[in-house]
């Protein structure tokens, strides 16, 4: 029995998530980098704070997707890989089963109005930390919360 292609990714996004429960790591999105570089932000102390307990804890990762949206024109690539070295940052590929997974959350986002035509990169920064059975640390975590329910999030 063939299933519907929208069961089908529905399908894979559920057993995709059957073992999951984030301890394989944290991957650390980019507002939490971006908090740490930058001293005037309300949020650096507890960006810094955050990511030396996990790292203590865990090993860190970034993907393509947070290390592309840190080199915005004008960043220093060598001060963005220096203060990733601190931490001992793994930069991890995103594993193509979480295409499925980043596909299904971006359907939830479209049925509950979204309005985005393309995933945005917070769907695939949540189905490379599905899995990858990575908790995510962020200083926004409603748009995880709201399409990867399951995800372990270090949030405020």
């Amino acid at each position: 029995m063939r299933l519907h292609p929208r069961k089908q990714r529905h399908a894979v996004a559920q057993s995709s998530l059957a073992a999951y429960d984030g301890s394989a790591g944290v991957l650390v999105d980019t507002n939490v980098w971006v908090d740490c570089m930058h001293s005037t932000s309300p949020w650096h102390r507890w960006a810094l704070d955050q990511l030396q307990a996990c790292s203590q804890r865990c090993p860190l990762h970034v993907n393509l997707i947070i290390y592309a949206e840190l080199l915005m024109p004008g960043t220093d690539v060598r001060a963005v890989d220096a203060m990733l070295d601190v931490y001992d940052t793994q930069r991890s590929a995103i594993p193509w089963s979480a295409a499925s997974l980043a596909a299904a959350a971006f359907g939830v986002y479209r049925r509950g109005g979204g309005l985005k035509n393309k995933p945005l990169p917070d769907f695939f920064i949540g189905a490379h930390a599905a899995v990858a059975n990575f908790s995510v640390l962020t200083r926004d975590p409603k748009p995880y919360r709201n399409c990867f329910a399951r995800l372990a999030l270090v949030a405020p």
